[in-house]
């Protein structure tokens, strides 16, 4: 609890890319070994594995586009998010300007890393076995902290993701196909914790779906909420 307390305190107040990505990773790791907690249950071993394998798509995704973004820059290349605001408020071109190529790349393989992290579709299938762990500890992390990592993300960096409209669209979209098709299957489910999760999959689905239209406010004011 306090490895994962740390990680997440070190994502959420990291000043830098790179800080960010370790507390991104020790978050992962926190809910990997929990989830795994009672090792000797095969199902929650295996529902262990299956929440870091989805995870590392996710995270695959999000150093592919760091590193795009990082390369794209050139010689004002930094890793500091203000640094960075002013590198790209300053010279748009470097990124494609409004809507180009390389800043709706970056922002999709961006969102590609939240996908993973806030379990929308297409990577939300380990979320609703991540309560195999202990309860308590499980709530904290799947359904209050660790979970909204993603939104956190974006909306860190709503600068970027504003110049990218496709982007904003297909997160907008993402996130309200995930809101509707999670909240249609807590409907069916008989275990409380499974309803818990699926619950949680469908809230963050309006998050993203807030972010996605621009609401960056009102979708970081609805994490507050639900935490």
């Amino acid at each position: 609890l306090n490895l994962f307390i740390f990680a997440m305190l070190l994502l959420v107040m990291g000043d830098n890319f790179l800080l960010m990505f370790v507390g991104w990773e020790g978050v992962g790791l926190c809910s990997y070994l929990l989830i795994g907690f009672w090792y000797q249950n095969d199902d929650f071993a295996s529902a262990g594995k299956k929440a870091f394998i989805t995870n590392r798509i996710g995270d695959f995704s999000f150093v592919v586009g760091l590193f795009l973004l990082y390369w794209s820059l050139g010689e004002h290349a930094t890793m500091n998010f203000v640094e960075l605001e002013h590198a790209i408020t300053a010279h748009p071109e470097l990124v494609g300007g409004v809507g180009g190529i390389v800043v709706t790349a970056v922002c999709l393989l961006f969102f590609g890393g939240a996908t993973g992290k806030s379990a929308q579709i297409p990577l939300f299938v380990w979320l609703p076995d991540a309560m195999a762990g202990p309860t308590p500890v499980s709530a904290l992390i799947h359904a209050a902290t660790m979970v909204t990592s993603g939104i956190y993300m974006i909306c860190r960096l709503n600068y970027l993701f504003v110049m990218a409209p496709i982007a904003m669209a297909a997160i907008a979209t993402v996130g309200a196909l995930t809101a509707f098709v999670a909240a249609t299957i807590a409907v069916t489910q008989n275990d409380i914790k499974k309803v818990l999760a699926y619950s949680t999959v469908s809230q963050l689905g309006f998050m993203f779906l807030g972010v996605g239209v621009g609401g960056f406010v009102a979708g970081f004011f609805h994490v507050i909420t639900h935490a």
